[in-house]
Parts: C-alpha cells; sequence; structure tokens
C-alpha cells in the first residue's frame, strides 16, 4: 500500500493544546478516516512545531476527497485551523506531502528477488 508523508507548522503556542487534542480525536472523524481509505495513520509533532504526518492509502487523493464530502471533516478542519502556521487553507489542503526516497522493505525485497 502507497505511503504518503506530509508536514505542517504548529504555532508554538499552540502545542500542547494540539497534542491533547489529538489524544482524544472525536469517534466520528477516526471513524471517517478509517471509511474514506486513511490507514497506519500517525502524527509526529517536534519541540519547535514542526508537525510530520505518515499514512497508508491507495489513493491520498481519493481519501482526501472522500472526508472533504464528510460533515465532520469541516468542523474538525475549522477547528484545527488556528493551531497552523502560514496556511492559508483547511490544514487537510494546506499540507506540504514529502516524496519517500527510501524504504527498507522495499529494498529488501528487491535484494532477495534479485
Amino acid at each position: 500500500m502507497p505511503r504518503y508523508c506530509f508536514t505542517l507548522q504548529v504555532r508554538p503556542e499552540r502545542q500542547q493544546e494540539y497534542a491533547e487534542r489529538h489524544a482524544a480525536v472525536w469517534p466520528d472523524m477516526l471513524a471517517a478516516l478509517a471509511a474514506t481509505g486513511w490507514r497506519n495513520y500517525s502524527l509526529f509533532l517536534r519541540e519547535d512545531g514542526l508537525l510530520v504526518g505518515v499514512v497508508e492509502s491507495d489513493d491520498l487523493a481519493a481519501a482526501q476527497a472522500a472526508m472533504a464530502r464528510t460533515e465532520v471533516n469541516a468542523r474538525w478542519q475549522a477547528e484545527m485551523a488556528p493551531f497552523f502556521s502560514d496556511l492559508d487553507t483547511a490544514p487537510d489542503e494546506g499540507f506540504v506531502q514529502l516524496r519517500e526516497v527510501f524504504h527498507l522493505e522495499d529494498q529488501l525485497t528487491t535484494t532477495t528477488e534479485s
């Protein structure tokens, strides 16, 4: 399954509250993520506010579009938007996607098949 990684910048003064909010994500938001194809989804927060997300999905664009059609996502994104710096759009639309350049399991599989 394809893996995706993205970054956002959490405002320094909001980091603690951001972490607390993600310790208890709304059950309907969790259900919507699962139903729309978000798998093995994690967020990591560095001390300076750099947020790194990692998610697996058959098609991230399709998963994002499906989430955009849910009412719970609109509410969640509206509540989360004030936590981020330098963001002119909803957080789930404004993240910077990173290109994967190494994955151990992929290379091990290629090596053992040779």
